[in-house]
């Protein structure tokens, strides 16, 4: 067995001692001024007893004792390294944001977060990151919010009750969505709300202002339901595949309500 690379531990120890958590094998290399593969060897070792973990290839993070349980950082505490990293815009979405902004009805399997771009799925000891790839990327209102570790980029509430909408497979379904949006409700601004729409995809418009009102939420959809009223062009379903052909219809949204929604208990 070759001899552990008497640095590896004082470089570790030293990066957290400067607030920094997360580094490359290209850190680890040149601070210990070995080969890869050496680098390589005394990296994993310092893996199998729990010190570090490494959520992507050639990325690896800290874990302080009390993560030790969980293997791995939390996600918000090394995904916006990994994406500065990765030269990827990204932000937490869905029903990780949905939690972000006290709708926490549902605490989330897994960390959701918008790329564009694909990437593939996160799995670091009993963390699970989610990525979902997200259009206009670059014009969604976010917000930021700090963490241990620095700060993370998150959908705002507005741009978060779009995207349930949108992606309704991936976060449990329509009863789902009216849970959390009920929720979320209480951090929804009307008019930023249709700022958020000019953003997503007009069907989810009228989606999100029909499942807005049965969440209880009939006070935050006025401005938003005259932004459909002039600029939806068509009629669509309330959810994609199911039968229609007996469904009533929303006059309001242009919206054929096609599927049976209630907030879960």
């Amino acid at each position: 067995m070759k001899p552990e690379n008497p640095y590896a531990r004082s470089f570790i120890r030293e990066l957290a001692e400067s607030g920094r958590y997360s580094f490359s094998s290209h850190d680890a290399r040149s601070a210990l001024g070995v080969s890869a593969d050496a680098a390589r060897v005394s990296l994993h070792r310092l893996i199998r007893e729990g010190e570090i973990a490494s959520p992507a290839r050639g990325f690896y993070v800290i874990v302080p004792p009390e993560y030790r349980s969980l293997g791995c950082l939390p996600a918000d505490q090394f995904i916006p390294a990994l994406m500065q990293r990765s030269g990827l815009p990204y932000y937490a979405g869905l029903l990780t944001a949905a939690q972000y902004h006290g709708a926490a009805h549902h605490r989330p399997q897994e960390f959701q977060v918008m790329v564009d771009t694909r990437h593939l799925r996160i799995h670091c000891g009993r963390v699970r990151v989610a990525f979902f790839m997200r259009k206009r990327l670059r014009v969604i209102p976010l917000q930021n919010f700090n963490t241990p570790r620095g700060t993370i980029t998150v959908s705002s509430p507005e741009a978060t009750a779009f995207d349930l909408v949108g992606y309704q497979a991936q976060v449990g379904g329509l009863d789902q969505i009216v849970t959390v949006l009920s929720e979320l409700a209480e951090r929804i601004d009307p008019l930023r709300l249709v700022v958020a729409a000019r953003a997503a995809p007009m069907p989810w418009s009228q989606r999100l202002g029909h499942l807005l009102e049965r969440a209880g939420a009939a006070e935050k959809t006025a401005n938003l339901k005259s932004f459909v009223k002039k600029s939806a062009r068509e009629t669509v379903v309330l959810l994609s595949g199911a039968p229609a052909d007996r469904a009533r219809r929303d006059a309001d949204w242009k919206l054929i309500v096609n599927a049976d929604v209630e907030a879960e208990a």
